[in-house]
């Protein structure tokens, strides 16, 4: 969950990492440090806290030189101290190390290499490396790290320097993302691709088990045996403008703004103008699709939630039974899967290492495996059976808002192309729920445009030390999104359930100072959504409904109503989740926190 970045070329590479790093800074931000080549030296600079420490310090006492690794760290093993910063260095000092990922073994390698004399510092996993490559460097760095990694149990990503080779960075990966951006004469190494945008947006993609020798003017791939490989390259659409704020506070606050175009361009041509619906990446037939008689969904956090909601849409259009896991749970529950079980995986960033371990498992037991993901070439891709593309751009804040929806707008699409091949759906039937599908876009946009009644709303709650969030039918996966977004960035504690387990339990915690958020918008539950507001109103709680426009009734039972238009229950997910975050934003802003880094949280999660 770490940021990398390392740097060759004629430019300065402090001003590069830091640059780099700076995109980075939301997969990690307990501290942050880099190591520099420079005239035979070793220049390391580590600073806990925030990026802006190490770019203070490094305006105060300058690092020269035109090669480095950076990093910012995701504290894992060790609290956020200088000690534990990344870059480690070796007992010379001639060789530095950063590292994204876990070495599960690095207890049992520690006590080897304090054995044999080496002195580490840190509490860290990744200090073992720098010494591991020590032992074996024998005046290739390459084949060092190739030893090195062999030794290894877990997860890296690796960016490694020594002073016998000042040219050259050594990248390594497994199960952690690292891409290497390819420029004129310069390159760059990283753990996502904002990173590499300012200069290049020809990528190539590194694989598990790759190692990737990086000079200024060639990138050599070789597997850990030594032969030659020649990796996926990738050219990126998007620019480097499309990863900063444009104008807006936060990225959270904008990105929230891109949902209409997310949306629009997830779901663009996947309806052919004969009425079919148009998912080829599946790779697979109408026919063999009818076959299909069980769906498991396994994804992690947000995502798990629009899991949720695809379990409602598969089974009320395509009438095939889905079971939804969180994805680090699903190997370790034998779960019940064949060749006739598909098995669709959500993961934003297409590296989030339990739902990656999920796909292993689905396909072992034999199951056709999807995944959707908003990240071209992302591991997840290359492990899966076919993709479905989110097409949401780079979510630079830590809490998805733009790939939750685009992540719905596609599950939409499978659930309506399951529908069609199972027959389940008459062609008038899909085409009208097309026809409104289609309309999400402008109803987001319509949504947006009423933010300041939200933020109005939000100046009300935000001295409250817990809140509950209800719903019924698909507004209970809603109410869970609501309840995270609430948590992750204003520090709230949020709770929610189905409106009717209130009585089971929950509502032992209404009093006036625990407000409710209710999603009550038109449907077939809605008065027993109502009469669970009032179950709550009697115990003297605020309550906060998102409900439909032209609903004068629920504001009898609401301190405060977020409207938002008219659709059918099938497709109101994606409009009743925008109020709520908007309503999270805004309390959070008020409360002072930072939206996009909020604390103990990181982006892409390549740890289990």
């Amino acid at each position: 969950m770490c940021g990398i970045v390392g740097y060759v070329g004629p430019r300065q590479a402090s001003d590069v990492l830091l640059g780099g790093l700076a995109r980075l800074e939301y997969r990690g931000y307990d501290s942050a440090g880099m190591a520099i080549v420079s005239d035979g030296n070793l220049e390391v600079g580590r600073r806990i806290g925030k990026l802006v420490n190490l770019r203070e310090a490094v305006a105060d006492t300058p690092m020269s030189g035109n090669v480095g690794i950076g990093h910012t760290r995701w504290a894992t093993h060790g609290k956020p101290t200088v000690e534990n910063a990344h870059p480690h260095v070796d007992c010379s000092g001639r060789i530095a190390v950063v590292h994204n990922g876990i070495i599960e073994n690095y207890v049992e390698l520690r006590a080897e290499l304090a054995a044999n004399g080496h002195i580490l510092l840190s509490e860290t996993d990744t200090e073992t490396v720098a010494h591991l490559v020590e032992s074996y460097f024998d005046g290739d760095l390459t084949e060092a790290v190739a030893k090195t990694i062999k030794r290894l149990e877990g997860a890296y990503a690796l960016a490694i320097v020594h002073l016998d080779e000042p040219d050259t960075i050594v990248a390594a990966r497994a199960d952690s993302p690292l891409i290497i951006g390819m420029g004129d004469g310069e390159n760059i190494v990283a753990s996502d691709i904002p990173a590499v945008l300012e200069y290049t947006r020809e990528i190539l993609v590194l694989e598990d088990g790759d190692i990737a020798t990086v000079t200024a003017g060639e990138v050599r791939v070789s597997d850990v045996s030594g032969a030659p490989r020649t990796p996926e390259t990738l050219h990126v659409e998007w620019n480097l403008d499309a990863a900063e704020k444009g104008g807006y506070d936060d990225f959270m606050l904008k990105e929230i703004h891109e949902q209409p175009r997310a949306i629009r361009e997830t779901l663009l041509g996947r309806m052919d103008a004969d009425g079919t619906v148009q998912l080829s990446e599946l790779q697979m037939s109408e026919a063999q699709l009818s076959l299909v008689d069980r769906v498991f969904i396994v994804a992690c956090g947000t995502s798990y939630h629009a899991a949720i909601i695809a379990k409602h849409l598969v089974e009320q259009w395509a009438r095939i039974p889905v079971e939804v896991d969180v994805s680090s749970e699903f190997r370790y529950r034998d779960p019940i899967v064949d060749d006739e079980t598909l098995v669709v995986a959500i993961t934003q960033s297409g590296e989030t290492t339990d739902t990656l371990a999920a796909v292993r498992e689905a396909r072992r037991r034999g199951a056709k495996v999807f995944a959707i993901t908003n990240v071209v070439g992302s591991r997840v891709t290359r492990e899966s059976d076919g993709v479905i593309y989110t097409h949401a751009g780079p979510e630079i804040g830590v809490a998805a808002t733009k790939t939750f929806t685009a992540q719905i707008a596609a599950l939409n699409v499978l659930a309506l192309k399951l529908a069609q091949a199972k027959g389940t759906l008459d062609q008038d039937r899909i085409e009208a729920l097309w026809a409104e599908i289609s309309t999400l876009p402008d109803i987001v946009e319509a949504i947006l445009a009423e933010e300041h009644e939200i933020e109005s709303c939000a100046r009300e709650y935000t001295d409250v030390v817990s809140s509950l969030f209800l719903g019924r039918g698909v507004g209970v996966p809603v109410a869970m999104e609501g309840a995270l977004k609430l948590k992750e960035i204003s520090y709230i504690h949020a709770e929610a359930y189905p409106a009717g387990e209130m009585k089971h339990g929950p509502i032992a915690l209404i009093t006036p100072e625990v407000p409710v958020v209710v999603v009550a918008t038109q449907g077939h539950t809605y008065e027993k959504v109502v009469s669970n507001i009032q179950e709550v109103r009697a115990r003297g709680a605020r309550v906060i409904a998102v409900a439909t426009h032209g609903d004068d009734e629920i504001r009898a039972h609401a301190e405060h109503v977020l409207y938002i238009p008219r659709t059918s229950e099938d497709i109101s997910a994606i409009p009743a989740t925008i109020p709520m975050q908007l309503l999270s934003y805004h309390i959070a802003k008020m409360r002072g926190c930072n939206v996009d880094q909020p604390r103990n949280l990181a982006k892409s999660v390549t740890v289990e």
